[in-house]
């Protein structure tokens, strides 16, 4: 792109956002050219509108100036989803903050896409309801970007993830018109793009404001933490909890590695020699929750836990959760870089996945922490090391040796992280080029041009080729090919 083009861009942008909502220097967009993953690479100019109407406007100035558009919210991704490839504009939602209405009766929220998740259920709450939807950023990320990666958390065991949540979004498409797809009312009529909206990672358009579903409070919490003396016990507990035909609010593992780095950094008073510990919560009615606790105590223990904690306050079930919810600053403390996957593999093959992917950090000399969705397979492996001495090459053919261990056993690319940027090449490990084909036909029905986040979810393409990381990836990718 010239520099005249790139300039008079930048004063369009302006002229919509005013010049303090605009960043173009170097300096200024700095904080903008990563997530929190590994990819980086300097957007052409950031634009953050106050809402929709400004938005569009953006758009519609990025399409007949050539530049494509990367929406971005919070920034906390995980795959480089907000990574502005081929000099895009960055497009930010951080303005649009409001929560327009809790509707008690129908039992949904309308909310922009810059809200923090916890906030919606913090506004739900004082009418008996919360949304279910919580992924462990979630004091931070927003809706916007939690639709854009189908996001879950520890909840989504009993209750789904963002798709079974939202009911429609507003949404501004590529072309710079605005449009509504879905609605409050049940069985509408044609086809429903909101299954399709959600998860698709800001690729069709960008969201700016969401209906969303919210659930009544349970009138029973129950939380508890069995200790094992391994992951494999463990997870053979999970197995049965579910075999038994129950399925409980959530249920999360935590191995030796993160049990002794939370017990450092926030003292909540873990086991410390435990090799494994289940954190399981039911909710439900008191007889419900009752029955279930005790059926799952009986379980752990047939398995060889070592002992039950049940929280018997608020403040202790707290506690526990802030064992996992703050697990990853936790394992900062052992090394200042880490690397994570949310790869999903079958329960029945849990253990020996786990046991590879020790193997396979062992035989790098990395240490992994894994902490996870063990409910539903949802695994998080972090490789932890420190780059001033460690090789980036390094950790990326370990982590792509996870993923192919992972894609063998049955699994899944991803659970909620999104495939971004970071997973793209690794596409072709699980899709045929058919079924590649026909997603490109379906982003294609709204942005025939490829200009909303390109480089992003499918493979191949020299979009995004100047990343380094990318480039390791794509090699990695072809050379490990299952």
């Amino acid at each position: 792109m010239s520099t005249r083009t790139a300039d008079r861009l930048v004063r369009d942008l302006e002229s919509i956002c005013g010049e303090r909502n605009v960043f173009w220097r170097e300096e200024d967009t700095l904080v903008f050219e990563y997530d929190a993953g590994f990819d980086r690479r300097p957007p052409l100019a950031v634009a953050v509108p106050k809402n929709t109407d400004e938005i569009a406007r953006c758009v519609r100035a990025a399409r007949d100036a050539g530049v494509a558009v990367v929406p971005r919210g919070a920034g906390t991704g995980l795959s480089g989803g907000t990574i502005a490839c081929g000099d895009a504009v960055v497009i930010s939602t951080a303005r649009l903050r409001t929560i327009h209405e809790i509707d008690a009766v129908s039992r949904v929220a309308v909310v922009d896409p810059g809200v923090p998740n916890l906030e919606v259920s913090a506004a739900a709450r004082p009418h008996g309801l919360f949304f279910a939807p919580d992924p462990a950023s979630q004091r931070v990320s927003t809706i916007g970007g939690n639709i854009g990666t189908n996001a879950g958390g520890p909840h989504a065991l009993r209750y789904g993830s963002m798709v079974d949540h939202v009911l429609a979004v507003e949404m501004v498409l590529p072309d710079g018109e605005v449009a509504v797809f879905g609605g409050v009312a049940p069985d509408l009529p044609g086809y429903d793009c909101v299954p399709l909206i959600v998860g698709s990672e800001g690729t069709l358009g960008i969201v700016t404001k969401a209906w969303l579903r919210l659930l009544p409070l349970p009138e029973d919490v129950r939380t508890f933490l069995a200790e094992f003396p391994d992951v494999r016990s463990g997870a053979r507990a999970a197995s049965a909890i579910i075999a038994r035909g129950i399925v409980p609010a959530a249920m999360e593992m935590l191995d030796r590695t993160t049990i002794r780095a939370v017990n450092a950094a926030f003292d909540v008073h873990l086991s410390e020699d435990a090799g494994s510990m289940l954190l399981v919560e039911v909710e439900g009615l008191r007889e419900e929750t009752g029955s279930a606790t005790s059926a799952i105590v009986a379980l752990c223990e047939d398995e060889g836990a070592r002992g039950v904690r049940v929280a018997e306050t608020q403040a202790e079930r707290e506690l526990l959760w802030k064992a996992r919810k703050l697990g990853y600053p936790a394992l900062a403390r052992i090394k200042p870089n880490s690397y994570i996957h949310d790869a999903v593999v079958p329960r029945s093959k849990l253990p020996d996945v786990l046991d590879s992917v020790n193997a396979i950090a062992d035989r790098y000399g990395y240490t992994v922490a894994n902490m996870f969705h063990i409910g539903d397979g949802n695994l998080h492996p972090l490789l932890l090391f420190d780059l001033r001495e460690d090789t980036i090459e390094g950790v990326m053919e370990a982590s792509a040796e996870i993923l192919k261990v992972a894609i063998e056993s049955g699994g899944a690319l991803s659970g909620e992280h999104g495939i971004g940027l970071e997973k793209n090449h690794f596409m072709f490990w699980v899709y045929g080029p058919e079924d590649l084909e026909a997603m490109q036909r379906a982003r294609s029905a709204f942005d025939p041009d490829g200009a909303m986040n390109p480089g992003k979810i499918f493979p191949g393409g020299d979009t995004c080729a100047a990343i380094p990381t990318e480039r390791i990836k794509r090699g990695l990718a072809e050379g490990m090919w299952i």
